[in-house]
C-alpha cells in the first residue's frame, strides 16, 4: 500500500532529510517539464506518458479530464513524487523532485500535499479517527483530534469515528481519505475521482468541501475526474489522451 506522507526508513543516499522551505516565486506551487513515463516489462515498452508540461499556481484549481488510460492517474503520481519519471522532471513548491531523496521527497508531500486516492489507501488496521490523523501524527503533531473529529461529522461520519475500513462502505472510506486529505490544510491537494464512489446526495457536500477549502486558505486543487459537472467548477480544464495533454481551457464564470 501506497503511504502518501510516511518516509522510508531506508534513503537512497547520505543527504540530511531536511527540505528546504518552498519558493514563492510568482505563487507557481507545481510545475513539470517534458514529463513521460514507460515501463518495461521484458523486452517490451509501454509509454503511458509522454511531453507532459504542466504548470499549477497557488490558490488555483484545475481538472484533469479524459478517457481511461490517458495517463491521468500516472500524472498524478508523479507530481506527488509517489513514482520516477522516465523522462523530464517535476518542481513541487520550489523543489525537484528528481533531487531528493525518498525521505526527503515524503517529508515534503507531508508538509505540502493532501491526497484522495481512487481506491482510499487507508490503513486497515487503524480506525476511521486515527486514519485522519496520520498525517499530523507523521508531523509530530499530537492536538489534531478536535480538527480531524470536526472533518469526519462535516463530511456525516460524527458516528463511525472509532469503525475501523473493513466496517466501512466503500463511500464512506472515500470520506475518511478525504477528511485526512484535508486535516493539515495542504498547500496542494491532489483527487483522484474524489467522488467516483459516492452517490449525488453525498458528493454534493465533499465537492463543496473541496472547493471551500480552495477558496479560504488558497490551497491549489488538481482534480481528476470523469464528471463534467465537477470539471466545469475548476478554473481549469486539461484534457489528456494517450498520455498527452491535448487542450487546457479556462473555465469562464459570472
Amino acid at each position: 500500500m501506497i503511504d502518501t506522507n510516511s518516509s522510508s526508513s531506508s534513503s537512497v543516499n547520505s543527504r540530511p532529510n531536511v527540505v528546504p522551505e518552498p519558493s514563492s516565486v510568482n505563487d507557481l506551487i507545481l510545475e513539470t517539464r517534458d514529463l513521460g513515463r514507460t515501463y518495461r516489462n521484458g523486452g517490451h515498452e509501454l509509454t503511458v506518458l509522454q511531453a507532459v508540461n504542466l504548470s499549477v499556481h497557488a490558490g488555483e484549481s484545475c481538472a484533469i479530464i479524459g478517457p481511461s488510460g490517458s495517463g491521468k492517474t500516472t500524472l498524478l503520481g508523479l507530481c506527488a513524487g509517489l513514482d520516477q519519471p522516465s523522462e523530464g522532471w517535476v518542481r513541487l513548491a520550489g523543489q525537484q523532485l528528481g533531487l531528493l531523496d525518498e525521505d526527503q521527497r515524503a517529508a515534503l508531500r507531508n508538509r505540502m500535499v493532501g491526497f484522495v486516492f481512487q481506491n482510499f489507501q487507508l490503513i486497515p488496521t487503524l480506525t476511521a479517527l486515527e486514519n485522519v490523523l496520520v498525517p499530523l501524527e507523521l508531523r509530530g503533531q499530537n492536538d489534531g483530534g478536535p480538527e480531524a473529529c470536526r472533518l469526519l461529522a462535516e463530511v456525516g461520519l460524527q458516528d463511525r469515528l472509532h469503525h475501523y475500513p473493513s466496517q466501512l462502505s466503500g463511500g464512506e472510506q472515500q470520506r475518511v481519505a478525504l477528511a485526512r486529505a484535508f486535516v493539515h490544510r495542504p498547500a496542494l491537494l491532489f483527487a483522484d475521482e474524489p467522488t467516483g464512489n459516492l452517490d449525488s446526495a453525498t458528493s454534493d457536500p465533499i465537492v463543496e468541501m473541496l472547493f471551500r477549502l480552495n477558496k479560504e486558505t488558497g490551497t491549489a486543487l488538481v482534480l481528476v475526474t470523469h464528471d463534467p459537472v465537477l470539471a466545469a467548477r475548476t478554473g481549469r480544464v486539461i484534457s489528456m489522451r494517450a498520455g498527452r495533454i491535448l487542450t487546457e481551457e479556462n473555465n469562464v464564470r459570472p
